[in-house]
């Protein structure tokens, strides 16, 4: 019996001193390699995202990244360098997110849980977000008309759950427009800047080369912070050669005058810090994200803020114009579209901005406005109107229409395109205007500068050359002619990108839109 005893306690012990030993060592029953745990639908519920709650209904209601602990750590990776792309890392909870993955070992199944759904919630905010911008410009503008984008987040989601398939699912959100990565390329550059400590500049005049003064001590310090001027150990007062070229070199990359001068646009643009400019850089990135991502194989393109007009085909230039765009009260809108055709010897029916602000004034003191701007009234019924019989009380019962001609508001070519403003693009008869450098100055509309060679290549060339066109021009019969080429228009507004020569480039804000934007993606 004794002997019994003693086997039995033996066996006891040999069980327990197995039990110790297996644990002593590291053998969690749960490792993250292998949980997967399920969660309550009515807590989702609760949490009042139906995308979210959609997500873990198609996955059974089950825990989707605790055991996937390559994507997540690459997808935890990819949020915290959320401000490459101009995002603000605020929106993406990311003190939460690494605390829950530095502490995943030790973590209850409730703190496993709510890591999991937490981390769902801010890639699907960041997908939408790379995907269509952090705002709605329909909420914000009433001027800018681009078609929203169709986004399925939880599908790209489920997209992210192969390791392998992340980063190329990641640059299709991206714009994929060459601008777009040249800003993000800008925005990397500035973040290495050292900070901008040098106090605003105010000069007493429009300052030339060879003068003198203070101002120009602090006008050369920001010209060597820029790299438009090189590092000198003494700095004078004394409008030098050196500086008059850096000057000119400054003022090419922000649109202004290039005369070398030192006047009001150029201290205004030295005035800004590199954190305004790194703003500029973060708003623009923002629109390029509600931009199409696919402007067509043959487009043509206006920056707005920048004036000028290109024509692409298979992604090269192949003609550029200088255009002239709206004043700030009456803004170029923000579109996309296709043209359908183009008039030479347009008519132009004046519009209600128009008439109301400019034509009803002019007319009410002198009848003979009408006739001297060649412009017939009609009556409802299309009888026309003598502007003696013409009733300025009730002048919104009448279209106002200006002949063709050289004096035309349009001039000889209008190119036509179906939108929502009734805008176009026009010849001008203030051909004046495309020498100026500011040239924020028309009703709307964009005018082009020398618009018949590109309205011959938009028809064909061999089929309308240039004598063609004139014939008509000289008749002065108003002529549609029908686009057989699919050719897309995009009016965009950007004003901030790095040129192919890694040079920055910075336009005038003309529309004040950049700091009220950034405002709103920081709030």
């Amino acid at each position: 019996m004794l002997q019994f005893i003693r086997s039995r306690c033996i066996v006891l012990w040999l069980a327990f001193g197995a039990q110790v030993s297996m644990a002593s060592v590291a053998m969690p029953q749960n490792t993250d390699s292998e949980k997967v745990l399920d969660i309550d639908s009515i807590f989702l519920q609760k949490k009042g995202n139906k995308v979210l709650a959609a997500f873990y209904k198609q996955h059974q209601n089950k825990t989707i990244w605790l055991h996937k602990t390559q994507s997540r750590k690459i997808l935890l990776s990819v949020l915290n360098q959320s401000a490459d792309d101009g995002l603000n890392p605020s929106a993406f909870a990311l003190d939460s997110l690494n605390h829950f993955e530095a502490s995943m070992a030790a973590m209850s199944d409730a703190q496993s849980i709510d890591y999991d759904i937490l981390l769902t919630t801010k890639l699907q905010r960041y997908v939408w977000q790379l995907s269509v911008g952090v705002r709605n410009p329909k909420w914000l503008y009433r001027d800018w008309d681009l078609t929203p984008k169709a986004v399925d987040v939880n599908k790209i989601l489920d997209r992210f759950e192969k390791p392998d398939s992340i980063a190329s699912q990641l640059e299709r959100l991206k714009p994929n427009h060459a601008v777009y990565q040249s800003l993000k390329k800008a925005l990397q550059l500035l973040n290495n800047f050292p900070e901008d400590t040098i106090d605003c500049i105010a000069i007493p005049r429009i300052l030339y080369q060879t003068d003198t003064d203070s101002s120009l001590i602090r006008i050369k310090r920001k010209l060597i912070y820029w790299k438009d001027l090189a590092p000198t150990d003494s700095l004078d007062t004394t409008f030098d050669q050196p500086t008059f070229a850096a000057v000119k070199k400054f003022q090419a990359r922000h649109g202004i005058r290039v005369d070398g001068a030192i006047g009001k646009a150029t201290v205004d643009a030295l005035n800004f810090t590199r954190n305004r400019r790194r703003e500029q850089i973060i708003v623009n990135l923002e629109r390029w994200r509600w931009f199409p991502r696919d402007f067509g194989p043959h487009y043509v393109l206006v920056n707005i803020p920048d004036y000028t007009l290109n024509v692409i085909k298979n992604d090269d230039t192949v003609q550029t114009r200088r255009v002239v765009v709206g004043v700030i009260t009456r803004k170029t809108a923000v579109l996309s579209s296709t043209f359908n055709n183009i008039i030479l010897n347009p008519t132009w029916t004046v519009p209600p901005t128009i008439l109301e602000e400019d034509l009803l004034p002019a007319a009410k003191k002198k009848k003979s406005y009408f006739a001297s701007k060649k412009i017939t009234i009609y009556n409802s019924k299309g009888g026309v109107v003598s502007p003696s019989n013409w009733n300025p009380e009730k002048y919104k019962n009448y279209r106002y229409v200006q002949a063709p001609g050289d004096d035309n508001s349009l001039g000889n070519v209008k190119f036509n395109f179906p939108n929502h403003y009734s805008v176009y693009l026009h010849d001008t008869n203030h051909r004046d205007y495309f020498a100026r450098t500011f040239r924020s100055l028309s009703s709307g509309c964009v005018r082009v500068e020398n618009p018949l060679p590109l309205a011959q290549y938009m028809l064909g060339e061999k089929k309308w050359p240039m004598e063609k066109i004139c014939d008509i021009i000289f008749s002065g019969k108003t002529t549609v002619l029908p686009l057989k080429e699919k050719i897309n228009i995009h009016q965009l507004y950007w004003t901030a990108w790095m040129d192919v020569n890694g040079v920055l480039q910075f336009r005038q804000d003309i529309y004040n839109l950049d700091d009220e934007l950034y405002e709103k993606l920081r709030q």
